[in-house]
């Protein structure tokens, strides 16, 4: 698997979900849950509406067995994901059974994990993002832009569900520009 980064410009991400948002709600709400979730792709494109939605409301939160690691993981349905999923639901009104990332062949195929890769990376070279960008950024841009707010490496780790803290900081991708930027405003 080749690297990827996280998006560390907000307004690349602001960008990139208003470019989206014109092109299909689907994409769309794939590109603001994957930023607001820190799911791998896999567990994204395996949901269905009634994980997410009940009784013409979002639920309160999402909860998912995730693939790889076999653990439950819980989290909620933040203000944008909200407003992303009801206009989804406004334009597709899909069942309750139905993935909630179809393919174009139906309601009960789930979007492939290569065609979700392609909408996210030509999305980001569309907008001129230059470092290599897939879905598996989605899940980097949660971390990166976590710990930019202050987020403990551990608390990113849980959340992520990495083995050490190690990997995490590899993956959070911290330039040295980062690093410099803590000495420089430290400045004791």
């Amino acid at each position: 698997m080749n690297f990827v980064s996280p998006i560390r410009d907000k307004k690349q991400i602001e960008i990139m979900k208003i470019y989206l948002k014109s092109k299909s709600k689907r994409d769309y709400l794939m590109f603001v849950l994957g930023i607001n979730s820190a799911l791998r792709i896999s567990d994204i494109l395996g949901l269905h509406v009634n994980d997410v939605w009940q009784n013409n409301k979002p639920r309160e939160f999402i909860k998912v067995r995730e693939q790889k690691t076999g653990k439950l993981k819980r989290f909620p349905i933040t203000k944008n994901l909200s407003k992303a999923l009801h206009e989804y639901m406004k334009e597709y009104n899909p069942s309750a059974q139905s993935y909630l990332f179809f393919s174009k062949k139906g309601y009960n195929k789930p979007l492939s994990r290569q065609q979700a890769s392609s909408i996210i990376s030509k999305t980001a070279n569309y907008i001129g993002i230059k470092e290599p960008i897939n879905t598996h950024s989605m899940r980097k841009t949660w971390g990166y832009w976590a710990y930019k707010n202050g987020v403990s490496i551990a608390l990113i780790m849980e959340a992520l569900n990495h083995s050490s803290i190690s990997n995490t900081k590899k993956y959070l991708g911290i330039t040295q520009q980062d690093l410099d930027n803590v000495y420089l405003n430290l400045n004791l």
